[in-house]
């Protein structure tokens, strides 16, 4: 598995063909993600050889946005397919990285840790300090493509999601929990003072 070489084309494909209305799916989400999922599989004392397929899964896990946001994961399943043997990944190993991007599907749904792990990498700005920097780039690119009318939509639908959202791993549990609860309420007092 040649995980360098595969980090060096995704990134550069998403850099150069993502639309520019993307402006939190795009290579920094991707790279953010790639990020936090080696920062939480250290943690988790996670097997270089796993660790390789878990960063395979990261780096791919939104490229389906090339072609659009409906069925994303899908999309970006069959990009991993179509360029990861070239890049010396066996067929099993592909079917596991998939496995990963699937479960990153809202509502997410891992079966294996590194799912879990995937999982909570992509969302793991929630309980980080750049939360409201990153929220703000996808309330900009959901309104752009018409997904949410106005701040006050997306703020309750922030609420609502962050509600039902739980970490998986111990590791994100630990390091984001408090702050995301912190940022939820923040979020209802935007709601309660229509801001």
């Amino acid at each position: 598995m040649q995980l360098r070489k595969v980090q060096k084309y995704i990134l550069e494909k998403l850099r150069n063909e993502l639309p520019e209305n993307l402006t939190y799916h795009n290579a920094d989400h991707t790279l953010d993600v790639f990020n936090a999922a080696e920062s939480i599989a250290n943690a988790e004392n996670v097997p270089i050889y796993e660790k390789k397929l878990l960063l395979t899964a990261a780096l791919f896990h939104d490229s389906g946005f090339l072609k659009g946001r409906d069925e994303h994961e899908q999309e970006s399943c069959r990009i991993a397919r179509r360029y990861l043997p070239g890049y010396n990944y066996s067929e099993d190993q592909i079917d596991l990285i998939c496995g990963m991007i699937i479960a990153t599907r809202i509502p997410q749904s891992p079966q294996t840790r590194l799912g879990e792990i995937l999982c909570d990498a992509d969302l793991d700005y929630l309980g980080r300090d750049d939360f409201f920097v990153l929220s703000g780039k996808l309330f900009r690119e959901l309104c752009a493509e018409g997904l949410i009318s106005d701040e006050n939509a997306w703020n309750l639908e922030q609420e609502r999601f962050m509600e039902n959202h739980s970490y998986y791993t111990e590791t994100s549990g630990k390091l984001r929990q408090g702050k995301k609860e912190e940022y939820i309420n923040l979020v209802k007092s935007k709601i309660l003072n229509g801001s």
